[in-house]
C-alpha cells in the first residue's frame, strides 16, 4: 500500500501533461558557383556545309574519230601541261599528210615551170592561173592534213593527275567521246550556298577557316573567291565559292567540308556560358546573386560563339552571374557563392 501510493503521487507531479515544442526549421541555402560578367569582343560567325572539288577538272574528248594507237599515263599518275597523253589515229593520219605535201610539191613545181614559161610567153595568162589556183588549192590540202594529223596528238591542257582513263590502247573512239580525267587539286574549291541575311556580310578575298569531316578537327585557312551576284531562283541562297591551298593533297574531291565565315565582330559584348541558361516556362532566363539571395534575369540572346552567347537583354557588367547550381534555385532563394 505504501509503494502504490508513492507510485500515484509520482505520477502527479509537475511534470504531467507538458509536450516539447519544435523549433523552425533552418533556412534553405544553394551552394553555387558565380562569375563576374565583363564586357569583351565577340565573333558572329556563321558556319555552313560544303562540298569539295577541285580547282581544275577537265574530261579530255577525242578531236577526231580513229584508233586508240597509244596511251602514256596511268590512273592516278601526274602530267605536265602539254605532255602528250594519246594517240588516236596518228598513223593513217600521218600517210594522208604525206601525201598532201607529197601533192602540193608537184603542184609548185609545175606552178613554177608555168611561171617561166608565160614570162617567156610561151603560154598563156589562163594556163599560169590554173597552175597557181591548184597550188593554192593543195597547200591547203596540206594545211588540213597537218590540223587533222595534230588533233591525233592528246595532249594535257594543264598540271594535274590523271583520275580516269575511258578508253584502252586498241579501241576505237569517236569523235568527241570521252578518252580521259584530269584534276588538279593542289588548290581545292568549295561551294557553299549562303542564306540571303548573311551573304551582305561577305565579299571576295575575306579569310574563312575550315575542317573536313574526314580529317577531324584539323583546321584549313582559306579564302572567298567569288560571291554570286544572283540568289538561287529555289533555295534563296547565294554561292559562295571558297578557295583553299591543298599541297599536300591531304583534301580530296568529294569530302563535306564546314566552312566558318566571320560575319562581324562584337567588340563589348556581355557574354554568358550558354549552359547557364535556363528555361522557365518558354522564358530564357539567368539567375545573378546578389547579397547572397538568386535573382532572376530574362534575357534577350545575340551573338552566339562556340559556348557563349551574347546577352543584348537582362544582364549587367559587373553582375555576378550563377554557373552552377542555377537550376536547383529560384528567385530570391538565398545562394553561398563557393
Amino acid at each position: 500500500m505504501i509503494g502504490l501510493s508513492a507510485l500515484l503521487a509520482a505520477g502527479c507531479g509537475p511534470s504531467e501533461g507538458k509536450t516539447e515544442v519544435a523549433g523552425p526549421p533552418p533556412e534553405r541555402v544553394v551552394a553555387v558557383s558565380v562569375q563576374t560578367v565583363q564586357p569583351g569582343p565577340m565573333k558572329d560567325v556563321l558556319i555552313l556545309p560544303g562540298e569539295t572539288r577541285p580547282s581544275e577538272d577537265v574530261r579530255l574528248a577525242a578531236d577526231q574519230s580513229g584508233q586508240v594507237e597509244w596511251i602514256g599515263p596511268r590512273e592516278g599518275q601526274a602530267v605536265k601541261k602539254g605532255e602528250l597523253l594519246a594517240k588516236i589515229e596518228v598513223f593513217s593520219l600521218k600517210a594522208a599528210l604525206d601525201n598532201a605535201e607529197a601533192a602540193f610539191k608537184l603542184s609548185d613545181e609545175l606552178y613554177r615551170r608555168r611561171q617561166r614559161l608565160f614570162e617567156r610567153k610561151i603560154i598563156s595568162r589562163e594556163e599560169l592561173d590554173q597552175s597557181e589556183t591548184d597550188r593554192a588549192v593543195k597547200m591547203g590540202g596540206v594545211r588540213q592534213a597537218r590540223v587533222q594529223y595534230e588533233q591525233g596528238f592528246l595532249r594535257s591542257p594543264l598540271d594535274g593527275r590523271v583520275n580516269y582513263l575511258h578508253v584502252d590502247p586498241g579501241e576505237y573512239v569517236s569523235r568527241g567521246n570521252p578518252v580521259l580525267d584530269l584534276v588538279n587539286i593542289d588548290r581545292i574549291e568549295i561551294d557553299v550556298n549562303v542564306p540571303e541575311m548573311d551573304v551582305r556580310y561577305l565579299k571576295p578575298g575575306q579569310p574563312v577557316m575550315l575542317r573536313v569531316d574526314a580529317l577531324g578537327e584539323e583546321v584549313f585557312q582559306g579564302s572567298i573567291d567569288f560571291v554570286a551576284y544572283k540568289a538561287d531562283s529555289t533555295t534563296k541562297t547565294f554561292r559562295i565559292k571558297v578557295m583553299v591551298d591543298n599541297p599536300d593533297h591531304r583534301i580530296r574531291p568529294g569530302m563535306i567540308a564546314r566552312v566558318a565565315f566571320l560575319r562581324r565582330v562584337v567588340p563589348d559584348a556581355l557574354a554568358a556560358p550558354l549552359f547557364a541558361i535556363v528555361d522557365k516556362g518558354g522564358e530564357r532566363v539567368l539567375f545573378v546573386e546578389d547579397n547572397g539571395v538568386a535573382r532572376s534575369r530574362t534575357i534577350s540572346i545575340g551573338v552566339i560563339e562556340k559556348d557563349r552567347v551574347q546577352i543584348t537583354k537582362g544582364l549587367e557588367s559587373g553582375d555576378r552571374l550563377i554557373v552552377s547550381g542555377q537550376k536547383m534555385v529560384e528567385d530570391g532563394i538565398k545562394v553561398k557563392a563557393q
